[in-house]
């Protein structure tokens, strides 16, 4: 292992290169939020081709992050970070040079592909190569970033869509990932000897098992979670079944999938053969109950950042730049709070921390709802977004650290991996959930302020509140907008209640009173 002082421009070198490649990754998902309206205007789309530029990203990221990370440990984590980096950059290129719905799709792909060994790659490399005080300083720059550009890449998104079109969201990532690919020769290489071999049936359960779990939370909302909505459509084909959507079968697929590969890798790892899921991981109780802990974060986290653009462009009426420039209160809050984390490092345990950071989105949150009103001025929740900012750059940036903690360096790559699989997990979890509270929101809002016009609630319903853009009476806009209010606080109340929680599982989190991890 390499050990920096983190005192000299080389050693925080490979730091500033990892942070770059990752924050082109967690821009780029959210700079393509913002492009869906001109792709569709450019490219003549279907909504149901819009919404698998998105899905499938998301599915192929989610699904290869555990076997990805395990290549990573086997193969070398530079070298993975680097492929994943070229193979990102390459399918950027495809993407903004897309001249139908299914090249721009089939780019996605291969982003997804590219992107799920940069991001665990990241978090491995940073494991297992920083001990001491750096190692306290290089998480809390990953943990910013993770947190601070997915609020930045709206407003890099409006910007570049207006001004430039939908084709610079993709393009804007070859100067950076050429940037990234210079850079890497100066992060060093490490790999675990003993992680060779091949695990062919637990890489297609692991595939299988969370393409499918990340898809029935994804799309549950919009298939249907028992009963079809409409006319279901996957992978361009018609759902066979009028009874049945296929969310169910999504989920018994995954179930079935996800047990098997538990039962598989158990026997394999008795016998010492090689496995894709390495089970011992969760004897470690900073990593197992971190990683209940990250899953909670994640779910609620990603709860203001599924509602409040929303809001504010289709009730409040603001522009995506606009919308982006208060979103972007979050990124500096979450950017300030990184650069406090070392020193308050040395006073507070990484527990602590988490703790800190969790108990202060929940408040944020929680105060945000109360302050939506009809009314609301522009930046009356720029207050509110920096203080949840900088509870995302405290418990971000501590997290993963407490989570890695006994985690040998030499599984850092399967263990990365997992860590951002359970992290992705969460997520969906949260869009499904907080998703569903959004639309009944609305439904139950809708009924009580419009109740003779049932057509026009549904509207508003389905689309989650874009519909209120189009109406014109306003009388019935009013009511949407109330309506959008009420629904919209229900669910930052639900994100600030789900992040409560997770301030108490860090309660069985182990206090590792400041100490950092050494190299065994």
């Amino acid at each position: 292992m390499v050990s920096l002082n983190g005192r000299t421009r080389q050693g925080w070198l490979p730091l500033f290169v990892l942070g770059v490649g990752m924050s082109m990754i967690v821009v780029d998902a959210t700079i393509v939020n913002v492009a869906v309206p001109a792709i569709i205007a450019d490219l003549g789309l279907t909504a149901t081709d819009v919404e698998w530029v998105n899905s499938i990203y998301s599915l192929t990221f989610a699904a290869l992050l555990i076997p990805l990370g395990r290549t990573g440990d086997a193969r070398g984590r530079r070298r993975t970070f680097v492929t994943g980096v070229a193979l990102f950059l390459g399918a950027s290129v495809l993407a903004a040079a897309a001249g139908s719905g299914a090249m721009l799709v089939g780019a996605r792909v291969a982003q997804g592909v590219g992107a799920s060994m940069v991001v665990p790659m990241t978090l491995a490399i940073i494991n297992s190569l920083y001990t001491g005080p750096p190692r306290t300083v290089a998480f809390a720059v990953w943990g910013s970033i993770i947190g601070g550009m997915a609020a930045v890449g709206p407003l890099l998104g409006g910007w570049l869509v207006t001004d430039f079109g939908w084709r610079s969201a993709f393009w804007v990532n070859l100067p950076i990932g050429l940037l990234v690919l210079l850079g890497a020769a100066k992060v060093p290489e490490s790999r675990d000897p003993r992680a060779g071999g091949l695990d062919p049936l637990g890489v297609l359960l692991s595939v299988v098992g969370m393409s499918c779990l990340v898809f029935g939370l994804i799309e549950g909302q919009r298939y249907g979670w028992g009963r079809p909505t409409g006319q279901a459509t996957v992978f361009g084909r018609p759902w066979p079944l009028d009874a049945v959507s296929p969310i169910p079968f999504a989920f018994a697929l995954a179930a079935v999938a996800l047990t098997a590969l538990v039962l598989v890798e158990r026997a394999r790892s008795r016998a010492g053969r090689p496995v894709v899921l390495d089970l011992s991981l969760f004897a470690i109780p900073s990593f197992r109950y971190g990683g209940a802990a990250a899953m909670i974060v994640s779910l609620g986290e990603f709860g203001l950042i599924l509602v409040l653009p929303l809001f504010l462009q289709t009730a409040m009426g603001y522009s995506a730049f606009q919308t982006g420039l208060i979103i972007a209160a979050l990124a500096a809050g979450t950017f300030l709070a990184g650069g406090t984390v070392p020193q308050l490092s040395r006073r507070l345990s990484g527990r602590a921390i988490v703790r800190t950071g969790l108990a202060l989105e929940a408040a944020a949150a929680i105060a945000i709802g109360l302050t939506l009103s009809p009314s609301l001025g522009p930046w009356a929740l720029v207050p509110w977004l920096v203080v949840y900012g900088f509870g995302v750059g405290f418990a971000s940036a501590q997290l993963p650290n407490v989570m890695l903690a006994g985690v040998p360096s030499r599984q850092s790559g399967v263990a990365s991996g997992l860590q951002s699989a359970i992290r992705q997990l969460g997520a969906a979890v949260g869009i499904a959930v907080l998703g569903a509270v959004l639309v009944t929101g609305l439904d139950s809002a809708m009924a009580e302020q419009l109740p003779d016009d049932p057509a026009l609630g549904r509207a508003v319903r389905d689309s989650g509140g874009a519909a209120i853009a189009a109406i014109r009476d306003p009388n019935q806009r009013a009511a949407a907008v109330a309506a959008s209010v009420d629904a919209t606080r229900r669910v930052t109340v639900v994100t600030g209640l789900v992040l409560f929680a997770g301030v108490g599982s860090t309660l069985l989190l182990p206090d590792t009173g400041g100490r950092q991890r050494e190299e065994e």
